[in-house]
C-alpha cells in the first residue's frame, strides 16, 4: 500500500528514475532449487550437464565426469570474461567453447535444442521474488520511471522478462536492459546509458539498486548516478562499499529513496 504522505508541493525531486538489478535484488537466486528437489529434478548445474551429456551420448560415448570437467572449465572461462571484461557469453557461445575443447560436435538442430533447454530452465520453474519487492515497486513506479538493468548469466533477457511477468512485476518497468541483448554487462557504462536512453532521463537524475559493490555501486557512481546496496539476500559487500545508502529490506526501500531524493 502506498504511504499517504510525501514531500510537500514545493519539493522538487532530484531523482527521476530508478534502475534495478534483478538477481538477489528482486528475485532470490536459487529459491527454485527446493522446488526442483520436490519434483525429483537435479539441481540446475547438474541438470545442465546432464542435458549435454545425453545429447553427446547419442553420437558416441563420453564419460559424464569428463563432460562435467569440461563444463566446469568453460564456466570458469565465462566468469573470467564476465568479471574481467564486462561481457556475458551467451549459452550458445559457452556450449560451443566447451564442445570445441572436447573435440566434439552436435547436429545443428540438436545443439539448438540443448541451448534452448538450458536457457529456459529457470523460466520453467522460476525462483521466487524477494519479500516486499512488489509493494516497493508499486509505490516507486507511481513516482519514478523504473528500469531493469541485469546481467544475463544463463537465462537470457527474454526468459528474465517472462520470469518478471510470471510474478506480476514486469508491468512496473518502463525499460529493460539485459547484458545478452546489448553485448556488455555491468559495470560497463553502456548498460546504464542504455537505461537512460530508454527512459529519457539523464544519468545524474537516476539511482541504481543492486547487491554487488563492483557492478551495482561503482559502475553507476562513476557515471554520476546514486547507488543503493541491497543486502537482504547476500551482504558480502556491506562493509566495503561506497554506496550512497544500504537497504536491508524492501520494506525500507521507499524510505531509503526518499532520503536520497531529499539529499539526506
Amino acid at each position: 500500500m502506498r504511504p499517504q504522505s510525501y514531500p510537500g508541493e514545493n519539493f522538487v525531486a532530484a531523482i527521476k528514475a530508478i534502475t534495478f538489478d534483478l538477481w538477489d535484488t528482486m528475485i532470490a537466486d536459487e529459491t527454485d532449487e527446493p522446488k526442483r528437489a520436490a519434483q525429483g529434478l537435479s539441481p540446475k548445474p547438474r541438470a545442465r550437464r546432464e542435458l549435454m551429456h545425453a545429447a553427446l551420448m547419442r553420437h558416441g560415448a563420453i564419460d559424464y565426469d569428463t563432460l562435467a570437467m569440461a563444463y566446469d572449465v568453460t564456466d570458469a572461462a565465462f566468469n573470467k570474461v564476465w568479471k574481467g571484461h564486462s561481457f556475458t557469453w551467451t549459452v550458445a557461445t559457452r556450449l560451443s567453447v566447451m564442445l570445441d575443447g572436447l573435440g566434439r560436435a552436435l547436429p545443428e538442430n540438436e545443439f539448438s535444442a540443448v541451448v534452448a533447454a538450458t536457457e529456459n530452465m529457470e523460466g520453467e520453474l522460476p525462483p521466487d521474488p524477494i519479500p516486499g519487492i512488489e509493494a516497493a515497486l508499486d509505490t516507486l513506479s507511481a513516482r519514478y520511471k523504473l528500469c531493469v538493468v541485469s546481467d544475463a548469466l544463463v537465462s537470457p533477457g527474454r526468459v528474465l522478462r517472462g520470469m518478471l511477468a510470471h510474478h506480476g512485476l514486469e508491468g512496473y518497468f518502463s525499460g529493460f536492459v539485459f547484458s545478452d541483448e546489448i553485448d556488455c554487462s555491468k559495470p560497463d557504462p553502456r548498460m546504464f546509458h542504455e537505461a537512460a536512453d530508454q527512459l529519457g532521463i539523464a544519468l545524474e537524475s537516476m539511482v541504481h539498486i543492486g547487491d554487488r559493490d563492483h557492478n551495482d555501486i561503482k559502475g553507476p557512481q562513476a557515471l554520476g548516478m546514486k547507488a543503493v546496496l541491497f543486502t537482504a539476500v547476500q551482504d558480502a559487500d556491506k562493509n566495503n562499499t561506497s554506496a550512497d545508502a544500504i537497504c536491508t529490506d524492501h520494506a525500507d526501500l521507499v524510505g531509503t529513496i526518499e532520503q536520497l531524493d531529499k539529499g539526506e
